[in-house]
């Protein structure tokens, strides 16, 4: 998961973010003002926004209401020390998706966030499983069949980012920026060599993963006919 943070302390937000990546798997990017989130958000591809309202520049009503003006349905999260009822009534109405008042547990923000995205991807198409394989997002290990599926650290993020997706195309930027962002080591190419293996891994096991030209790769349920061409 790649969520976009929208907050103005410095120490809260790498603290998030270091926690968040290391319990969860969660891939943090952070804006420290509500300009540069807007542009960030008509840019970039999030699959959640945790986002305080006292923002520099432009507030959190300012961001969600642009936001949703050009129909980003990303979710959000309001992040806030504003805890009245009136405040989250009217955050709400406007656009927010989840209210979480600081201080607050980071577990309770994971878990707020996992089913933030759950909705989001609907119930017909479960945004952590796909066919036999399933992720378990509280021991962060993946199953086919109930069997444990062995991967390497790399494989591992890069199948958690196809299954955070499944049925939706990745291209190898979108698995990059989720993946390794930051990591000058890893390139698009990298992106290749690690589906290469893991296509080995999954094969008959009923789920694959299939190349959609010009949009990037799909994780999906295997066709019991037979390989989809790649």
């Amino acid at each position: 998961m790649r969520i976009l943070l929208v907050e103005d302390e410095p120490e809260l937000a790498r603290w998030l973010a270091k926690t968040l990546a290391r319990h969860a798997g969660i891939v943090v990017d952070w804006a420290d003002d509500g300009v540069l989130a807007d542009r960030r958000l008509a840019t970039e591809d999030f699959d959640a926004v945790v986002l305080d309202l006292g923002l520099p520049g432009l507030d959190g009503h300012g961001v969600i209401a642009r936001m949703r003006e050009r129909d980003d349905r990303t979710p959000v999260l309001v992040l806030t020390a504003r805890d009245s009822l009136t405040e989250r009534v009217g955050t709400l109405h406007e656009g927010a998706d989840d209210f979480l008042p600081k201080p607050f547990m980071v577990e309770e923000l994971e878990a707020r966030l996992l089913a933030l995205v759950r909705r989001a991807r609907g119930k017909e198409h479960p945004r952590l499983a796909c066919g036999p394989l399933q992720f378990d997002t509280s021991s962060q290990r993946f199953t086919v069949s109930g069997e444990p599926l062995s991967l390497s650290p790399r494989e591992h993020a890069v199948l958690r980012a196809l299954i955070q997706r499944s049925g939706e195309p990745m291209n190898k930027q979108q698995i990059l920026d989720r993946v390794f962002p930051g990591d000058a080591e890893v390139n698009l190419e990298a992106v290749e060599v690690h589906v290469h293996r893991l296509r080995k891994k999954l094969a008959g096991k009923g789920v694959q993963i299939v190349t959609l030209r010009g949009l990037g790769y799909c994780l999906e349920p295997a066709d019991p006919a037979g390989p989809h061409t790649p």
